[in-house]
């Protein structure tokens, strides 16, 4: 990722977690490259080993914790020092000082505007502030896709009961709409095709510091940037309102698509998962939706085997998955928080059940999906073309209805040169999980 340079402060950064998490890494990047630091592509060669962690659920602390240890073996015998970061650094760091002697310092996601003096002159093991301290941010790019992400809130309002993230990242603090604009128009300089809007909720952007919910004003705005395409994702359902689904319906350059985090069906659950909405909402939002954007591709993630969880709730979310209203969908069995409400709540389920009860929706979820892609066979589509897979000696990419890295691909042949990063037309020929075709034409941009 560079050259070593004469002030041989060089570092080797691993970035765990979701897009939000690998921002927050490309805005420490950026602060630690106008000190003068260097970035290298292998531990061996750094002086500053650094790891931001993920803390959402058990099995991205344990990947967190995993990661950690394998970096910490170029350190031993050496000068090195390994730096560890985020939320699992927020939420565990004093545990975690006791049982991980190899890390020299844990810096919480509070701290990260003083990262250069905490790496440098640094003689607490544990630095994690409490409040929230605006920092200068800008961004280094740490992957070659043509797509990006750009987070445009930080923490949470929800409150949900089984979540972790506003005791780790705080209350809800929307960026102003002039640094995203100008971080928006900084991606576009790099030839990045497609742009993907996150927050933990991006419905609520605004509400902080202007007084209102200003989503789509921001929107109208990255619109005029001129991005091929721009994506929605992580727009919980109360907040969703039919100006907001007309203007994605409306204007071509937003992809028909938007991920709408429901959780569940059961009244019942929503209700002690502390979510603002209740089953017969939940099902008219998603009409609304598909009413007002018929083309649209639906994503959403549900929490399975949350505590008290009867068969006859469990069997209402399965009976919502097998209608088909969603089509692309993630299922995570729940996973116990520690000082969350949902922690200490009754009826706390197996893991084997949780992880039983995910494992079956993900197979109807499956099922759900080879039927809705048989529409495509026959069709061309537009795909933007990512990369090779070698085991199937074709090139990969996504239509507009794919998000990266969640959904499906489309796999597909070529008579003719493609360049990554570019969109081009496909005839679907066969299509199953994933869809299949060859390449027609070139798009021209």
């Amino acid at each position: 990722m560079g050259m070593k340079n004469k002030m041989g402060k060089t570092l080797y950064v691993a970035s765990l977690g979701c897009e939000k998490n690998r921002i927050d890494t490309e805005n420490v990047m950026h602060t630690l490259s106008k000190a003068g630091y260097s970035f290298v592509s292998k531990p061996v060669d750094a002086e500053y080993i650094l790891v931001n962690t993920c803390a959402f659920i058990e099995s991205a602390k344990k990947e967190s914790i995993e990661t950690i240890l394998d970096l910490s073996e170029s350190k031993a015998g050496t000068n090195k020092k390994l730096i560890v970061l985020g939320c699992l650094a927020q939420r565990y760091a004093d545990e975690l000082e006791k049982t991980l002697p190899e890390v020299d310092v844990f810096v919480g996601v509070n701290s990260y505007h003083d990262i250069v003096n905490i790496i440098e002159n640094g003689e607490s093991r544990v630095v994690k502030a409490t409040q929230f301290t605006p920092y200068e941010k800008g961004r280094i790019a740490t992957d070659l896709q043509n797509y990006a992400y750009i987070k445009i809130a930080e923490g949470c309002d929800n409150f949900c009961s089984y979540c972790a993230i506003p005791s780790i990242r705080g209350r809800y603090r929307s960026e102003s709409m002039d640094f995203l604009l100008s971080e928006a128009n900084q991606i576009k300089d790099r030839g990045i095709k497609e742009l993907i809007i996150v927050a933990q909720d991006i419905t609520r952007y605004g509400i902080d510091i202007y007084g209102r919910y200003a989503l789509k004003e921001l929107i109208k705005e990255m619109i005029t940037l001129k991005f091929s395409k721009i994506r929605l994702m992580y727009a919980y359902p109360e907040l969703i309102d039919d100006a907001l689904l007309e203007l994605i319906a409306s204007e071509p350059t937003i992809a028909k698509y938007i991920d709408v985090p429901l959780q569940h069906v059961s009244n019942t659950i929503l209700k002690r998962m502390n979510r603002r909405t209740d089953g017969e909402r939940v099902k008219s939002t998603i009409a609304r939706i598909k009413e007002i954007i018929p083309d649209v591709a639906i994503r959403s993630t549900f929490i399975v085997g949350f505590p008290g969880e009867t068969d006859e709730e469990f069997g209402e979310l399965k009976d919502f998955i097998s209608s088909g209203a969603i089509d692309y969908a993630g299922f995570f069995a729940y996973s116990q928080e520690e000082g969350t409400p949902a922690a200490s709540m009754s009826g706390m389920l197996t893991k084997s059940l949780r992880r039983k009860r995910a494992s079956e929706l993900s197979k109807i979820q499956s099922g759900v999906i080879v039927e809705k892609h048989s529409r495509y066979k026959g069709t061309t589509q537009t795909v933007l073309y990512e990369g090779i897979a070698y085991n199937k000696g074709m090139f990969y990419g996504r239509n507009e209805w794919n998000a990266p890295d969640v959904d499906t691909q489309v796999f597909f042949t070529s008579d003719i040169p493609l360049d990554i990063g570019e969109y081009y037309n496909v005839d679907i020929d066969k299509t199953a999980f994933h869809l299949f075709g060859k390449v027609r034409e070139h798009v021209r941009s």
